[in-house]
């Protein structure tokens, strides 16, 4: 079969010729018709996402759409056993797996669904959320920041503080659902003193940046709220300002905060996949959007290094469609 190939973690795929998967006990032949080219992708083919364990020749890909032999569509992410999904052909283990929703987009879908399924999974899963509450979205200019906008209001939230570096996509944000936005692309001290007056009473942050601009966030949030004893769950999704923080222990005992991570490992396959039909059945009504562009797998190493306009998804396409 033909596939996107990592044979170094310093080099983008290369589409070549790679040996088509096997047979394998409790998995199905899919042929493949579109995988996004997600940043959770682009960690695992450079070999910085926490679950790489450096092993090569890899196809990248963990999710896609795929025809099963029968010719129905399924959404399915990826076993880490086997080869990604950025390949003519792969394999999928039904449980999980599901079927695509009538009227449902495939190129759509593979590209909204992964940045999507963040904060779905994290707002359901992690905590219980009740309508009438608020939430901070922390890197909401980023592509899962705003889908979680869009899910944050489809869940009821009463409030919702979205906060980015980008003031174009910072501009499209109450349209989505937003009611307060804040640019985090000035002066620190002046920005992350407005984040604190916006967002001082909210209920959860789901937090997309981590490194700094979290270290900043977390005093500028509890010394203006107005009742500490609160309690405030901090949702840990994304890491793009920086893997780690220094969060002095005085906020842990002035506060009612709550630290939780959301992803692989602290929410489990079968749980992650029991979302994907509602979630889905939401992108394909329009409730949660994303703005796809569909490359043919061939150009994979074109489309890897490619500068892509923010907010976009590039979504491979195979010849199965």
């Amino acid at each position: 079969m033909r596939a996107a190939v990592v044979r170094s973690f310093d080099h983008a795929p290369r589409y070549e010729e790679f040996p088509a998967p096997g047979p394998a006990e409790g998995r199905l032949p899919v042929e493949m018709v579109a995988a996004g080219l997600h940043p959770r992708v682009r960690s695992g083919a450079s070999g910085t996402h926490y679950t790489s364990d450096g092993r090569l020749p890899l196809i990248p890909g963990v999710d896609g759409v795929g025809r099963l032999p029968d010719g129905h569509l399924v959404y399915f992410v990826a076993d880490d056993e086997v080869p990604g999904t950025m390949a003519e052909h792969a394999l999928v283990d039904p449980r999980r797996s599901v079927p695509l929703p009538a009227g449902a987009d495939p190129v759509t879908i593979a590209a909204a669904v992964n940045p999507a399924m963040s904060s779905w999974v994290a707002l359901r899963r992690r905590i219980t959320f009740r309508a009438g509450q608020s939430v901070l979205v922390l890197g909401a200019t980023g592509n899962a920041g705003r889908a979680a906008v869009q899910i944050a209001r489809h869940l009821g939230a009463a409030r919702i503080v979205a906060a980015g570096r980008d003031p174009r996509r910072l501009d499209l944000l109450p349209g989505l659902g937003a009611t307060d936005v804040v640019s985090l692309a000035g002066d620190p001290d002046q920005d992350f003193a407005r984040l604190g007056e916006a967002a001082a009473d909210v209920d959860v942050v789901i937090d997309y940046t981590w490194g700094a601009p979290t270290e900043r966030a977390v005093p500028a949030v509890l010394t203006r709220r107005a009742d500490r004893s609160a309690p405030l769950a901090w949702i840990q999704i994304g890491s793009l300002a920086g893997p780690e923080i220094t969060l002095p222990s005085a906020w842990l005992r002035a506060a009612d905060l709550r630290f939780m991570g959301s992803g692989q490992g602290s929410v489990t396959a079968r749980g992650i996949v029991a979302e994907l039909p509602s979630l889905m059945a939401e992108i394909t009504r329009g409730t949660v959007t994303a703005d796809a562009v569909p490359v043919p797998l061939s150009q994979v190493e074109e489309a890897w290094t490619a500068p892509v306009e923010p907010g976009r998804r590039i979504v491979l396409t195979m010849t199965a469609g």
